[in-house]
C-alpha cells in the first residue's frame, strides 16, 4: 500500500511539475523577445508616419476635447451671468416703481418736470 500510495503522489508531483511548466512557457518568453516586445524602436530612431499621425490625431482630439469643454463651461457662466444681471434689473424696476407710486402727485409728468417758477 505504502509503495502505491507513493506512487500516485509522485504521478500527481510530476503532473504538476509539466502543468507549471507549461503554464510558465505560456506566460513567460525569452529575455530577447521581451525586450523587443517592450521596446520596438530605439529611443534615437525617428518615429514611423504611423505612429506621428496616431499621436497628432490624439493630441488634436484632446484639443478638441479641452475646447470644447471650456466653450461650455463659458456658456453655463454667460448664462449665470445674464440671469444674475436679468435679476437685478428686475428689482431695481420695481423699487423705481415703488418709489413712483409713492411720490406721485396726480400731476403727469411728475411735478418735478410742471414746477412753475414764479
Amino acid at each position: 500500500m505504502q509503495e502505491s500510495a507513493g506512487a500516485s503522489v509522485g504521478t500527481r508531483q510530476v503532473a504538476g511539475q509539466e502543468a507549471q511548466e507549461a503554464v510558465e512557457q505560456k506566460v513567460f518568453m525569452q529575455e530577447s523577445d521581451a525586450s523587443n516586445f517592450l521596446k520596438k524602436r530605439g529611443k534615437r530612431s525617428p518615429k514611423s508616419r504611423d505612429e506621428v499621425n496616431a499621436e497628432n490625431r490624439q493630441k488634436l482630439r484632446a484639443d478638441e476635447l479641452q475646447r470644447e469643454y471650456y466653450e461650455e463651461q463659458r456658456n453655463e457662466y454667460e448664462n449665470f451671468v445674464e440671469e444674475q444681471n436679468d435679476e437685478q434689473e428686475e428689482r431695481s424696476r420695481e423699487a423705481i416703481e415703488q418709489w413712483r407710486q409713492w411720490h406721485y402727485d396726480g400731476l403727469y409728468p411728475s411735478y418735478l418736470y410742471n414746477r412753475h417758477h414764479i
